[in-house]
């Protein structure tokens, strides 16, 4: 058994995630850049939000950052600048969030799944090749759990076929991939501020991020009604605009970024040390040349059910990220797909489960959550 199985049990619930001491040590700054928003009754499309796009795209590693309504916003928006229209195709990982595929789905174009890597739960950049077709515009690697994608084989294929590359990057800000940081490995990446990202706002808001000055022109285009100038608009486009009191609370939380960041690695750290030799635990895996922000800390188990269970008796939560691959989804029936078509996704599916992860959560609960997963293998 382990030894940190013998902790002496608590009754107080460990939530799988948990913001109040986040608020509990910056409240007096969010509030105080509410107030300044406020002050100046500059709701929408102002100084806070340029500033945000500014600082956003540069620490992304980029030129520019663009301010949009929500994440899935930033994909919608982006497969548009990326010329993606009715009846093309994208390919996407079918293991990930359903909003990767809605944004396809929104502008009428086709999903085109592909399976995952085992060990990683990113995109098979070798399974992404063997489904390109003539109609294939765009491929969506998704970031999954705060990882980046490998994305040396998925380039070498956008720029043979000339279509492009977009990054989900909703769960990895601040991850880099061989030295270079998530958002600066695409031709246009997205990113979601939604409360519970590493980088999360007070409600919903996103942002595309490029170094291309012709796609930064039609993105701010795209997010305003397509309006290239006030009221005259030259294509169809959106109301998707970062209000500015996000815009303003998001600037204070980017400067404590780098530290979260540091708690996050160094609580995945302890997890591994201490689930290391756990019978029947894979703890994450990451390879050479990647660093890991561990939106998630994500463990897979054969008896996944029976020990989320096993934890939820024990007040700790965890949580399923995600239990049924896109192409199995009811949305996407019409597609035809049925289970077999993705094995390696539809296998880890069946074993995944996020563990408690915060930047503030302790290392007395991190040890007690071990200890009850150390009691569940033994």
């Amino acid at each position: 058994m382990n030894p940190t199985a013998t902790l002496p049990a608590t009754d107080e619930p460990i939530n799988q995630f948990d913001l109040s001491g986040q608020y509990a040590a910056i409240g007096a700054e969010v509030r105080a850049a509410v107030e300044r928003v406020l002050a100046s009754q500059q709701l929408v499309l102002g100084q806070e939000g340029l500033a945000l796009e500014k600082e956003l795209a540069a620490f992304c590693g980029v030129a520019h950052g663009i301010g949009v309504a929500s994440g899935t916003d930033a994909l919608i928006l982006a497969l548009r600048a990326g010329n993606v229209y009715a009846g093309d195709e994208v390919l996407i990982p079918t293991l990930t969030f359903v909003a990767t595929g809605s944004a396809v789905s929104a502008l009428g174009a086709r999903p085109v799944f592909a399976d995952v890597d085992r060990a990683t739960l990113n995109l098979d950049a070798a399974d992404v090749r063997r489904r390109i077709t003539p109609k294939t515009k765009a491929i969506i690697a998704v970031h999954l759990h705060g990882m980046a994608a490998d994305m040396d084989p998925l380039r070498a294929i956008t720029r043979e076929r000339g279509i492009a590359l977009i990054e989900d990057n909703a769960q990895a800000i601040g991850a880099t991939y061989k030295g270079h940081r998530t958002g600066s490995l695409g031709d246009i990446a997205c990113i979601s501020f939604y409360p519970t990202k590493n980088l999360g706002a007070v409600g919903d808001g996103g942002m595309v991020v490029t170094n291309s000055a012709e796609l930064d022109a039609r993105l701010r285009t795209l997010r305003n009604h397509g309006q290239a100038s006030r009221y005259i608009s030259t294509e169809a486009g959106w109301n998707s605009r970062l209000d500015e009191i996000q815009a303003a609370v998001l600037r204070v939380k980017l400067r404590h970024l780098p530290a979260w960041q540091k708690a996050r690695q160094a609580n995945a750290a302890k997890y591994s040390k201490l689930l290391a030799g756990v019978k029947g635990i894979r703890t994450p895996v990451v390879p050479d040349g990647y660093e890991h922000v561990f939106h998630q800390y994500t463990i897979r188990c054969e008896r996944r059910d029976a020990l989320q269970n096993f934890l939820s008796e024990r007040k700790i939560g965890s949580t399923i990220y995600y239990p049924l691959p896109l192409h199995l989804q009811p949305l996407y029936s019409s597609l035809g797909h049925k289970p077999g078509d993705f094995p390696n996704a539809e296998h880890v599916a069946g074993e995944i489960l996020s563990l408690p992860m915060y930047p503030e959560l302790s290392e007395e609960k991190i040890k007690r959550v071990a200890a009850a997963i150390a009691d569940f293998a033994s």
